[in-house]
């Protein structure tokens, strides 16, 4: 039976577009259209297969997740494709050799109704198998040598980002141990962008502080910036608003002073008191317990993989120790707060 009222087209294009602003800075353009429409044209060709082949029984949320399994797996392996080295007219063979084996695999383990945490977890093997498989080919074939295909072994974008996100999440918390009470119209001292730092009286420390923190802020998302701010207090709030907005902010500051600030503000956090993994997996089931299968199912379709499996571990008392306490308990305070 065909998924009708599936709109893989539009799903598609969708998941391609999203996939934009996450392809690495470091790319060519290049080699950022080729991340994109190799996911684009997975995600349209597994999309098409599903809604129309009349031997699929799958309905149209399954139709969804395995399309977007396929395209988040085709985005971070051909990331890893790209940044191994390997010659460019493999890249293809290999991310289709991929694409099939997530295709196949998922095919199997939804008609078997497995949980969605141990479809997450066969798939992931596979990939990887997969992966290592068609490099292997290609060192045996003399196409890489050995070194190279040990290289392109080691690529893992997805453990790339579950660390940028770590990152994001100390950003974060540095950002929430500034002190309070701030005037906004307090003003910067000038920095020194060298490597000696510059002496400023005790009662800018602050003031630099949050300076540091609008730094931090102009490099990530704005929807992530609000966020944190929304945590603030209001005053330092615009006070961090009014910094981001000089355009010479870096050099005001000084790369040595921001570094000072940064290590200080780290110094004076305060200890996690929901870090451990039974607590998050506590979180992880008071959030489920106000909302229905289908209605977190929806909920997490546009969740990461790794995401994804923290929760259906949690569903099941167990957690995904692939994901940092740190990171794992943001994720669960966002659900919490944010759903």
């Amino acid at each position: 039976m065909a998924t009708k009222d599936f709109d893989y087209q539009g799903f598609a294009k969708n998941l391609a577009q999203q996939a934009q602003e996450m392809v690495p800075a470091e790319f060519n353009d290049f080699q950022k259209q080729y991340v994109v429409n190799t996911l684009g044209n997975f995600a349209m060709l597994s999309g098409k297969t599903l809604a129309e082949d009349e031997n699929l029984h799958f309905n149209a949320e399954q139709s969804v997740l395995i399309t977007q399994i396929i395209a988040e797996w085709s985005f971070h392996k051909s990331v890893d494709v790209i940044r191994s080295g390997i010659p460019q007219q493999y890249w293809d063979p290999i991310m289709q050799k991929i694409a099939y084996t997530i295709f196949e695999i998922a095919k199997q383990t939804f008609s078997q109704g497995l949980p969605q945490d141990k479809i997450l977890e066969l798939i992931e093997h596979h990939v990887k198998k997969s992966y290592i498989e068609a490099i292997t080919e290609l060192k045996n074939k003399g196409a890489i040598d050995e070194g190279l295909m040990e290289y392109a072994a080691s690529q893992s974008n997805m453990d790339k980002m579950a660390q940028e996100m770590q990152e994001q999440a100390a950003q974060a918390e540095a950002a929430g141990g500034a002190e309070q009470n701030i005037s906004p119209d307090m003003q910067v001292p000038a920095g020194n962008s060298g490597t000696s730092p510059v002496d400023f009286p005790k009662v800018d420390s602050k003031v630099l502080k949050l300076a540091t923190v609008a730094m931090l802020f102009n490099k990530m998302k704005q929807d992530k910036v609000q966020s944190i701010l929304n945590k603030f207090n209001p005053d330092d709030a615009q006070a961090v608003i009014k910094f981001m907005q000089l355009p010479d902010l870096p050099q005001r500051v000084g790369a040595a002073n921001a570094l000072r600030c940064l290590q200080e503000i780290k110094t004076n956090l305060p200890k996690a008191t929901d870090l451990t993994p039974n607590k998050v997996v506590l979180k992880i089931k008071k959030f489920a317990s106000k909302h229905s299968r289908k209605e977190i199912d929806t909920i997490l379709l546009s969740e990461r993989i790794g995401v994804k499996r923290l929760v259906f571990n949690a569903l099941e008392g167990n957690y995904y120790d692939k994901i940092p306490p740190k990171v794992a308990s943001i994720v669960a305070s966002h659900l919490c707060n944010g759903v």
